[in-house]
C-alpha cells in the first residue's frame, strides 16, 4: 500500500484514482479475459483501503474481515503489560505509563552514584565502538564528497552499527545510480522514518524503503526544489502582510512535516490572511519571528521570543495579540542570543574541565536548562568523565556505543525540583 502515499501526494497535483485489470472466470473456474476496474482512494486507513479494493474488484473479503475479528478478539484478551526500556518513549515520544510509579525510585540516584555503577560499562562499550565510529567517519566523508552534499545526519539516535548499514546502503545506490544521487548536490541527507523532503529543504531518505523509493526520490528532486522556490516566496508573502515579521520552522519545536505538508499550511493561512487584511505598517515587525502551528487555536509568545501562530486563528485576534506582545518577543529574543553565548562558553569550560571527547545534548534540552546543567557540573570532581562522550539529556542511560547520557537535573545530595 505504499503507494497511495504517492497517490495522495499533493506534489503530483493528481486525482487519488486507481485503475487495475482483473481477470474474469466463469462459474467453472475458466478464464474469460480481463475486467477493467476504477477507483478512487478515500482514506489513508490501510483495513480501509484493502476492504474497499477488494470489494471494488469483486473479490472475497471473508479471510480479511476474520483477520480482523481475531485482531479485535485479542485486544479483549488481557495481555502481560510490556514494560519498554526508558530510551523507546523518549525516541518515539509515547508516554512512559511507569513514569510517575518510578519517580521514587529515580530520586534515589546520584550522579555520582550512577557512574560509579556505570562507568567502567561506558569505557568498554566506548572503546568497543571506536573502530566502528572511524569506519562511520569514513563513509559519511567519502559520500558527502562523491554526491557534494552539505551534510548527512540522522533524526533518530540510531547505534553506530546502523548507522554505518545505512551508509553502506546509500553507497551501493551510488555506485548504481550515481548521476541520478547527483540531484542532491548540496543538500543535506537525512535517515529517518519516511521518503521526501523535509519542510526545511533537506533530503529525508526512510529506513524501511528499499533502493527504488530512494532512487524515485532522487529522481523527483527537481520537482521538490520547484516547490521549495515557491514555498520560500510564499513565506515573503506572508511576511509582508505582518509587517516584515519573518516565517520561520523550527526542526526542535516543530512537529516534522514533508515540504507539501508545510506548504499547504502556509498556502492556508496564507489565503485567510488575503481575505482579512490587517493593517500592520510596513515593516514595523522586523526582527520578530513566527512558526505556524496546525493544532492550536490561539496565538502564544514562546520563551525563545517568538509567536506561535495557529493557522486557522482569528486575524483581528491575531493582530492585537502580535502589538501587545511585540516588545516582550523583542525582549525574549535578546535575552536567548545571550543565553545561548553563556550556554557554548559553559560547553567548551566542561570539555576542557573533564577532558571529554563529545560534549552534546538532547535537542529538546533547552539552553537554560543546559546552562544549569554545566554549572553545576562545572562544581563536581568527575573522573570517569575523561576521554568519553557525555549527553546532556532527560534520563540516566549507557547508550549501546559507550555514550553517557545524565539528566540536565541531575541531583548530587539535594533533590534538584
Amino acid at each position: 500500500m505504499g503507494s497511495t502515499e504517492n497517490i495522495l501526494n499533493p506534489l503530483h497535483g493528481l486525482d487519488p484514482g486507481l485503475k487495475c485489470q482483473t481477470r474474469q472466470r466463469t462459474d467453472q473456474g475458466i478464464h474469460e479475459g480481463f475486467r477493467a476496474v476504477k477507483f478512487t482512494l478515500h482514506t489513508r486507513d490501510l483495513l480501509s483501503t484493502v476492504l474497499y479494493i477488494l470489494n471494488s474488484c469483486s473479490l472475497s473479503v471473508e479471510h480479511i474481515q476474520s483477520l480482523n475479528t481475531n485482531v479485535h478478539s485479542a485486544k479483549r484478551m488481557s495481555d502481560r503489560p510490556i514494560k519498554w526500556d526508558k530510551s523507546y518513549y523518549y525516541f518515539t515520544g509515547f508516554k512512559d505509563p511507569h513514569e510517575d510509579l518510578e519517580q521514587v525510585s529515580r530520586m534515589e540516584t546520584t550522579l555520582t552514584s550512577w557512574l560509579d555503577n556505570n562507568g567502567k560499562s561506558a569505557v568498554k562499550k566506548l572503546k568497543n565502538s571506536l573502530p566502528l565510529r572511524k569506519e562511520l567517519e569514513r563513509l559519511k566523508d567519502d559520500l558527502s564528497h562523491q554526491l557534494q552534499l552539505s551534510d548527512i545526519r540522522w533524526q533518530r539516535s540510531w547505534g553506530i552499527a546502523h548507522r554505518c548499514s545505512q551508509l553502506h546502503s546509500l553507497g551501493r545506490l551510488a555506485q548504481q545510480n550515481l548521476e541520478t544521487l547527483k540531484n542532491a548536490k548540496g543538500c543535506t541527507i537525512i535517515f529517518t522514518d519516511r521518503s521526501g523532503m523535509s519542510a526545511v529543504g533537506h533530503v529525508m531518505l526512510g529506513t524501511m524503503d528499499v533502493h527504488h523509493h530512494w532512487t524515485k526520490l532522487f529522481e523527483r528532486l527537481p520537482s521538490y526544489f520547484d516547490l521549495q522556490r515557491r514555498l520560500m516566496l510564499l513565506e515573503d508573502q506572508i511576511s509582508y502582510l505582518l509587517g516584515g515579521m519573518q516565517v520561520v520552522y523550527i526542526e526542535e519545536l516543530q512537529p516534522v512535516l514533508t515540504l507539501e505538508e508545510y506548504y499547504s499550511l502556509l498556502d492556508v493561512f496564507y489565503n485567510r490572511l488575503l481575505k482579512n487584511r490587517i493593517p500592520f505598517h510596513p515593516r514595523s515587525l522586523r526582527g520578530l519571528q513566527m512558526i505556524l502551528n496546525s493544532d492550536r487555536y490561539a496565538p502564544s509568545l514562546h520563551e525563545l521570543g517568538h509567536f506561535n501562530i495557529p493557522s486557522l486563528c482569528d486575524p483581528a485576534n491575531l493582530q492585537w495579540f502580535i502589538l501587545t506582545k511585540a516588545q516582550q518577543a523583542r525582549d525574549n529574543m535578546k535575552r536567548k542570543e545571550e543565553l545561548k553565548v553563556i550556554e557554548n562558553e559553559l560547553i567548551q569550560a566542561s570539555t576542557k574541565k573533564f577532558s571529554l571527547e563529545k560534549f552534546y545534548k538532547e535537542p529538546s534540552v533547552s539552553s537554560k536548562q543546559m546552562v544549569d546543567c554545566c554549572k553545576r557540573l562545572l562544581e563536581q570532581s568527575l573522573p570517569y568523565l575523561k576521554g568519553m562522550h557525555l549527553c546532556i539529556s532527560h534520563f540516566y542511560s549507557v547508550m549501546q556505543d559507550g555514550d553517557l547520557c545524565i539528566p540536565w537535573n541531575w541531583k548530587d545530595g539535594e533533590a534538584i525540583k
